[in-house]
């Protein structure tokens, strides 16, 4: 039974209720009358229910798709501007006890060499990163209660924010790591981590179950109640997302939005990101098996779709894009990428990309300096911003103001000056050329007389040597 505030996964991930939601999506994918009253709806920007997304994601009307699409870009306009966050994974272990079949970290793959950073290892790693110009990072870890103990992720933490290199300082750690307990989430919250990120991989149980077939991964109603002990143990920003071509994409598109809706019902606060990553290959994985792959044309529309759906949310999408399916969903809702990521167990410091412990294959290649200068020609400005995390605007404070659309009043000076710390510090002379451009063109949006005159001054501080500025 489908109860939306129940603790119980099978019951907040009701499998009847998607189905019954398929089913009216469609039956109605041609009601054009209903469709429209559905975009009509939409466009408050106040988000839409699992069941009306899902006939919008169904819509086959070349016309209202055309309508669709121009939503979920005037939406992420409202919501956060023409700023894009910049982050990278930072892999510290791949040691892992689950069976996964889709990820070449299974403890049953021999292919592989295991390797767990020193805490020395992660030092040089995390200056890597910063010599790059990167503030936030996502750091992963396999399970495996031996090898990453919480202590072990709780020391890395402590690691990486107590390296300052030059100007260079990680000013947010968002955490991916397998679900736990609400006692290890309390010790997350203090440490002071940033997002916690869960995928779910697939809402389907059955196709979960078979999918995870060993290991402390396989209970499905565990690891989807995941976010819930999360924030009992005080995480208030949480990150969902599942991985598109395992299960069929309607069905996962509507669990996914069910479970945003229960985090709001149960806890006043939905999802501060959602990450949409599509299967793709990697080493000692047959992708020939996973027959649910979705192309590009279907990736857009489920990327505009959650952006209509719920319009507060973050979106994340990683360097498993390649550079033309990056550039075609930006502005119909993403509104963080990585960039120069490394997807090994110390990839940042060799020389050339080591592939022996490659989670999965990376699609975009590019440098961040690449990267940047390549949204800045789209008249994106880059962001390395962590000032919501670090005010305390996180929550239910961040999401007043994201849904109230104020956001921008903090967002668009602090991405202005952190991209300015970039250009002064880490930028090519073609990169710094343009973005000193980007900075002035965008001044102007800064509505706020008085906040204009102080992102002035503080922007020729930060010229002078002076960092970590924010509204």
């Amino acid at each position: 039974m489908y109860d939306v505030k129940s603790m119980t996964a099978e019951e907040f991930i009701d499998d009847q209720e998607i189905l019954d939601t398929l089913k009216y999506a469609d039956e109605n994918k041609n009601n054009k009358e209903l469709i429209k009253e559905i975009i009509e709806k939409a466009k408050d920007a106040k988000g839409l229910g699992h069941r009306e997304a899902s006939v919008l994601l169904a819509c086959e009307d070349e016309d209202l798709n055309k309508e669709i699409f121009a939503l979920a870009e005037q939406i992420k306009k409202d919501f956060y501007g023409n700023r894009i966050v910049l982050f990278a994974p930072l892999y510290l272990s791949n040691y892992c006890i689950n069976g996964c079949v889709y990820c070449p970290y299974h403890g049953s793959n021999r292919q592989i060499p295991r390797v767990k950073l020193t805490q020395d290892q992660i030092r040089a790693e995390v200056i890597a990163l910063q010599d790059m110009g990167h503030k936030r990072l996502a750091i992963e870890a396999g399970e495996d209660p031996v090898n990453n103990p919480i202590e072990y992720i709780l020391e890395s933490i402590h690691t990486i924010y107590s390296i300052k290199h030059k100007n260079g300082a990680i000013r947010r750690v968002n955490v991916n790591i397998a679900a736990t307990t609400v006692e290890n989430y309390r010790k997350l919250h203090d440490a002071g981590i940033g997002t916690y990120i869960l995928f779910q991989e697939t809402y389907h149980k059955e196709s979960y179950e078979k999918l995870h077939p060993t290991g402390p991964k396989h209970d499905y109603a565990y690891h989807t109640e995941a976010m819930d002990r999360a924030m009992e143990g005080g995480i208030d920003d949480v990150g969902l997302g599942v991985l598109f071509g395992l299960d069929k994409y309607r069905y996962e598109f509507a669990g996914l939005l069910m479970h945003a809706e229960h985090l709001e019902a149960v806890h006043g606060v939905g999802p501060h990101t959602i990450s949409v990553p599509r299967i793709c290959p990697a080493e000692g994985i047959d992708n020939s098996v996973f027959n649910n792959a979705i192309d590009d044309d279907i990736f857009a529309k489920l990327v505009a779709c959650i952006r209509i759906a719920v319009p507060y949310t973050g979106m994340i999408v990683s360097t498993r894009e390649s550079q033309k399916s990056r550039e075609r969903v930006l502005h119909l809702g993403i509104s963080q990428i990585s960039g120069g990521s490394r997807t090994s167990v110390g990839g940042y410091t060799e020389e050339e990309r080591p592939e022996d412990t490659v989670q999965f294959d990376i699609s975009d290649r590019r440098t961040l300096d690449e990267v940047i200068k390549w949204l800045m020609d789209m008249d994106y400005v880059p962001s390395f911003c962590t000032a919501c995390y670090r005010e305390g605007r996180t929550g239910d404070r961040f999401m007043a103001l994201c849904k109230a659309k104020q956001i921008q009043n903090c967002c668009l000076p602090n991405a202005l000056m952190t991209l300015k710390e970039y250009l002064v510090d880490y930028a090519s002379d073609a990169t710094r050329e343009v973005g000193e451009k980007i900075i002035e063109a965008n001044i102007p949006d800064v509505t706020n007389e008085k906040a204009r005159a102080v992102l002035r001054e503080r922007l020729e501080k930060i010229e002078q040597g002076e960092r970590d500025f924010r509204f």
